[in-house]
């Protein structure tokens, strides 16, 4: 975001953005809310789209309309359906989207070739089912002694609730139905699978964000099962020659009926900023910037994301990008959190879940316990009215 910023304050002398990076998570969004409540917040926000139900329902943001995006040369359907959906609240649009980051599996190809995984150009196998992915897992373990894959898995993590979201999305199932839990007993098949992996020794147990993916990028693991968003990581370790084999990635495999990986999104949002509403120009300001960003996106898609602008992500520079290319297509197959006050990155279901899902692959918890200590806790959510700021 910094080199689009900086782009962006050399390309004119009219306006100058100013930024400011605020710790990622819930000390955002308090932060976004508090400011934007007593009229302190700032003139544009980079969001997740999956926060839009919270942030635009609780009177957080401003809508933009559709003669404001004009102005500066932007039209809804520039942008994917899916995003540009994610995007409104109650047929208003309260963010334009910026980009896509979903779940993916990331492979080692040496360990993945001296297992047995790969084709004739070294590119991994298909995986399709559980069973098929179980396998792969199990001949890394086997044939090279590494862990079958990796991903954080200690208390507080998000990966479990992602991938478990997933695999609830490829059965069709959906979170919650009619105001209550409806995963039944495909979440707990679910969730009882990711255990296994852990139980079964393929995974390391307990490892936090940073030794899930330091276990990846030391070679000890030939999977890793993370976002798209550690792709500069890697690519600045092959670029300083500290990264000891070459690697891919492919989509999230099809582990039940059907195609589907967790996602989220980021999106440019004007805050409500209580009375102090932003004049017409000020508004045509930001959605100048807003427009070059979108316009610039390949920087953004430099880091892993997949931009949501089309002109750019189906331009020939985009499709050529790698690790890139081979993910992109996965844009039509990705899950959000539920449209809800409190779900979305970092919100408070997203913490319960973080809470007790996490013991279920330490082994602390069986699967129908986890869940049924999370459901039990995030009913409340449920129960209560939206929150309005």
């Amino acid at each position: 975001m910094r080199a689009l910023v900086d782009g962006f304050n050399a390309s004119q002398q009219d306006v100058e953005v100013v930024s400011t990076t605020l710790k990622w998570g819930e000390p955002f969004y308090t932060k976004l809310i508090t400011a934007s409540a007593v009229g302190a917040g700032p003139d544009v926000a980079t969001i997740h789209l999956s926060r839009i139900a919270n942030l635009a329902g609780g009177g957080v943001l401003r809508p933009i309309a559709a003669d404001e995006l004009a102005q500066a040369g932007l039209q809804e359907r520039d942008f994917y359906p899916r995003q540009q959906a994610q995007a409104r609240y109650q047929n208003a649009l309260y963010a334009v989207p910026l980009d896509l980051h979903m779940l993916v599996l990331y492979y080692n190809k040496t360990l993945a070739g001296q297992a047995g995984l790969l084709d004739a150009e070294g590119r991994l196998r298909p995986i399709d089912g559980i069973d098929a992915l179980t396998q792969a897992f199990a001949q890394v373990r086997e044939r090279t002694g590494a862990r079958g894959m990796t991903m954080e898995s200690a208390q507080s993590s998000y990966a479990v609730w992602r991938l478990w979201l997933s695999m609830l999305a490829q059965q069709h199932v959906p979170l919650v139905a009619g105001n209550r839990f409806a995963f039944g007993s495909a979440g707990v098949d679910a969730l009882a699978t990711i255990s296994r992996w852990f139980a079964q020794g393929y995974a390391s147990r307990g490892l936090d964000y940073a030794g899930s993916t330091s276990q990846f990028i030391g070679g000890r693991a030939g999977f890793m099962l993370n976002g798209v968003w550690e792709v500069p990581t890697l690519e600045a370790a092959r670029r300083n020659n500290t990264l000891g084999f070459d690697y891919g990635i492919v989509p999230l495999p099809r582990l039940y009926g059907d195609a589907a990986a967790w996602a989220d999104s980021h999106g440019f949002a004007i805050p409500a900023n209580g009375k102090r509403s932003p004049s017409p120009e000020k508004v045509r300001a930001v959605l100048r910037f807003v427009a070059y960003a979108e316009r610039h996106a390949l920087t953004w898609a430099e880091g892993g994301h997949v931009p949501a602008y089309r002109p750019v992500a189906e331009s020939a520079a985009v499709r050529a990008l790698e690790p890139n290319a081979s993910y992109a297509n996965a844009v039509a197959d990705v899950v959000y959190d539920p449209p809800a006050w409190y779900a979305g990155a970092a919100g408070p279901m997203q913490f319960i879940a973080s809470k007790f899902l996490p013991a279920a692959l330490s082994g602390q918890l069986t699967p129908v316990q986890a869940l049924d200590m999370f459901a039990s806790e995030a009913a409340r959510l449920l129960a209560k009215p939206a929150p309005r700021y």
